[in-house]
C-alpha cells in the first residue's frame, strides 16, 4: 500500500536526453515506474525546444550526443533564465575528468558514468530533486559584509545604509561572491553562477561588470579583490568597523 501511494505522488517531470534508444527505454521504464513522467529526445537541438515547451523538473543529459553535444546543451540551458534552474544530471560514457568537470562548471547538479545500475540512478535523480525543492523553500536572506546590506528578495544594496543601484547581473555578481567572502572563482565560474540576460556572456564582459560594480560601490570597492591570472574574490575580512 505505502509503495503504491509513493508511486501515485511522485509527478515530477522527467526530461532525457540521449541518442541510444534502447539506453532512453531503459531509462524511461525505470523513471516511469517510480511515478515520474518521462520525456524522451534523441537531440541536442530537440532537447532546447522541448525543455522550454513544457519546463521539466530535471534534465538527463547524455554528454555525447550528435551534432549539438551535451555540453552545448547545458550551456544554453543554463543561459536561459527560464531554464537556469532546472537540475541537470549528466549521462556519459566519459570518464575523463575534464570533461566531468566541464559539465558540472557549466552549472550541472551531478553525473553518472554508463554502463549505470537503473537503482544508482535512480538514487542520484531524487537526491537532486530534493536539493532543488530545498533550495526552492530557503528563505532569501539579507547579506552583510564591508558595509553592504545585500537583499535578494528584494533585490536591494544598502551601503551603510545608502540604496546602490545596480544592473541585473551586477547585483548577481555581487550577491554571488558576497555569499563566498575569500574564494576566488574563475570568469568562467561567475558566468556560470549568475547567467545574467543582459550582457553577452563572455569573459570580458565579467570584467567590464566588475568595474562598473567598483564605480557604483564607491569606497566599498576594494571589497573586490582581482587575483590575477585566475579571476575575482570578496575580502572576507571587514573594511569598516
Amino acid at each position: 500500500m505505502f509503495r503504491a501511494e509513493r508511486v501515485r505522488m511522485a509527478k515530477e517531470k522527467i526530461l532525457v536526453i540521449d541518442d541510444e534508444e534502447d539506453i532512453l527505454e531503459l531509462v524511461r521504464y525505470n523513471l516511469a515506474k517510480e511515478g515520474y513522467r518521462v520525456s524522451c529526445v534523441l537531440s541536442g537541438e530537440d532537447a532546447l525546444r522541448k525543455a522550454r515547451e513544457d519546463i521539466p523538473d530535471l534534465i538527463l543529459l547524455d554528454l555525447m550526443l550528435p551534432g549539438l553535444d551535451g555540453l552545448d546543451v547545458c550551456r544554453q540551458l543554463k543561459s536561459m533564465q527560464a531554464t537556469s534552474q532546472i537540475p541537470v544530471v549528466m549521462l556519459t560514457a566519459k570518464d575523463d575528468d575534464a570533461d566531468i568537470v566541464a559539465g558540472l562548471e557549466l552549472g550541472a547538479e551531478d553525473y553518472i558514468t554508463k554502463p549505470f545500475s537503473p537503482r544508482i540512478l535512480l538514487a542520484r535523480i531524487k537526491v537532486a530533486l530534493r536539493r532543488k525543492t530545498a533550495g526552492e523553500s530557503e528563505e532569501p536572506t539579507i547579506v552583510k559584509i564591508h558595509g553592504l546590506s545585500i537583499d535578494p528578495s528584494r533585490h536591494e544594496v544598502l551601503l551603510r545604509s545608502e540604496p546602490v543601484s545596480l544592473t541585473t547581473t551586477e547585483f548577481k555578481i555581487l550577491h554571488f561572491l558576497a555569499c563566498r567572502p575569500g574564494r576566488v572563482y574563475s570568469r568562467d565560474q561567475i558566468i556560470s553562477a549568475v547567467k545574467g540576460d543582459d550582457y553577452a556572456v563572455t569573459e570580458r564582459s565579467v570584467d567590464v561588470q566588475i568595474v562598473s560594480l567598483r564605480k557604483k560601490l564607491g569606497d566599498a570597492a576594494d571589497a573586490i579583490e582581482t587575483v590575477r591570472g585566475v579571476g575575482y574574490r570578496l575580502k572576507s575580512r571587514e573594511l569598516f568597523a
